[in-house]
């Protein structure tokens, strides 16, 4: 299968921008549910904490899927897992669509769509790698990063305007443009060979399972939910140890820097996804702003922000180091967060600029995460290396969605820091932020720790 040459895959200008047109609806449906999580939770009559799982349940499934379509195409080839991928994930929006009126229904249906959606970012990488001639990577790994960057900002934008002028369950529809791409993808990607690999399902499946029983422990607080999350990872540990081919690389636990490295871009990247969920609640609350307004108008600015942080971020990099861009990134959130929690209450269009810091901050902090992460990893360890990190940097937003529901929910401490709001929701939001703020404060701190001995 590695002998195929990079020319068989037919009409490869055609192929830029159908891999851009599906990573864009793969991505965007990951922010487009945001701005209707308040519309959900007042239709079911559901806390918080429950509605947050429409996106967490997609996140969890998302981030699992992407490292097993990774391991799978050595084993299947890329043309059969990416259209299997897109029919999964069209099938999930059927779902969605169908069984709109059902709760538990609506969250599977999410969870499917993760499991197809990850096919995408996880084999576009591959498609590029092994069918585009080399003088043309570079366009197409730009031309999809920009597509992706798009999807996700004009995600919350699309999701409001079709919330507030249809319905939140329409927006199970817009996945179902992805599938227009299968004719292309089945006539010009050549057929791969099928090789024997090894794919551990059991690790797999012990670690999504200990991730799904902590997400919901912190969403509902309830101690069986803990214990099953610790059974689960204590016998992933075990299997770890012992495995012939593990599903996570012993080498990788081993390396101190490292696991330094990517648990604390977990901790930065999950407090701000948590502190984003908060939002469209807030707006609700505070300003009694519609679904539409929320998404373009509050979340949309600071989401096409990331673009331009980013190539910003990367520059910096270049010339200063990540911990520089680190910690340029971490101030930033903690001074933006911090000026939230004080004024956030006084017009909603602050707030639609300080999202713009906080996600300029964020892009700086996967930018110098991701780059740290690198240089900490051998040359033969950076795949599986930098394959690990995305997944745990799509598990740590999901859980910090499910974190931010699980705070909403809970009533009876805290107090208001925002002076037009000295109220229980006031209490809440406040809260929020604080707890929210020592997160990101502690993950910063852990960064610095970990590569304050070497200069990245």
């Amino acid at each position: 299968m590695k002998n195929i040459k990079m020319q068989s895959f037919k009409h490869q200008k055609k192929a830029f921008w159908w891999l851009s047109f599906v990573a864009f609806f793969s991505v965007m449906n990951e922010t487009v549910f945001n701005v209707a999580l308040p519309d959900i939770k007042n239709q079911f009559g559901v806390s918080p904490a429950a509605a947050n799982w429409v996106n967490t349940s997609f996140i969890i499934s998302f981030a699992a899927g992407s490292v097993v379509y990774s391991r799978l195409s050595d084993m299947y080839g890329v043309r059969k897992l990416f259209v299997a991928g897109l029919i999964i994930y069209g099938g999930g929006s059927l779902i969605g669509l169908s069984a709109q009126s059902y709760f538990t229904a609506v969250i599977f249906a999410r969870f499917v769509q993760g499991a197809g959606a990850s096919a995408v970012p996880a084999l576009i990488l591959v498609i590029i790698t092994r069918y585009v001639r080399p003088e043309g990577r570079g366009k197409a790994f730009g031309l999809v990063g920009s597509l992706v960057a798009m999807g996700e900002g004009i995600g919350p934008a699309i999701g409001g305007m079709i919330v507030h002028h249809i319905h939140w369950s329409f927006l199970f529809l817009l996945p179902m443009a992805a599938l227009m791409s299968i004719p292309f993808f089945l006539r010009n990607m050549p057929a791969e060979a099928a090789v024997k690999a090894n794919l551990d399902i059991i690790g797999i499946v012990l670690l999504t399972i200990s991730i799904v029983m902590f997400a919901v422990y912190i969403s509902l607080y309830h101690v069986f939910y803990l214990a099953a999350g610790i059974f689960c990872l204590i016998g992933a540990a075990v299997h770890t140890r012992y495995a012939e081919h593990p599903f996570i690389d012993r080498s990788l636990i081993k390396n101190r820097r490292y696991i330094g490295v990517v648990l604390a871009g977990c901790i930065v990247l999950g407090s701000v996804a948590g502190i984003v969920s908060v939002v469209p609640y807030m707006m609700r609350v505070l300003f009694s702003l519609n679904a539409d307004i929320i998404g373009s108008g509050i979340m949309l600015p600071g989401s096409v922000g990331v673009i331009f942080f980013g190539v910003a971020g990367g520059a910096l990099t270049d010339r200063f180091g990540s911990r520089f861009v680190f910690t340029l990134g971490w101030l930033l959130i903690l001074a933006t967060i911090a000026a939230a929690s004080q004024f956030g209450d006084r017009t909603p269009w602050l707030m639609t600029m300080l999202l713009v810091f906080i996600f300029g901050g964020l892009s700086f902090v996967k930018t110098s995460i991701s780059n740290s992460a690198a240089e900490s990893l051998e040359e033969e360890a950076a795949g599986a290396g930098m394959g690990m990190l995305n997944f745990a940097c799509f598990l740590s937003e999901g859980i910090g969605v499910a974190f931010a529901g699980g705070l909403m929910a809970v009533r009876g401490f805290g107090y208001s820091a925002l002076p037009a709001m000295d109220n229980a929701w006031g209490a809440v939001f406040s809260r929020s932020f604080a707890i929210f703020t020592v997160f990101v404060l502690a993950g910063g701190l852990l960064y610095l720790l970990t590569c304050k001995r070497k200069k990245s």
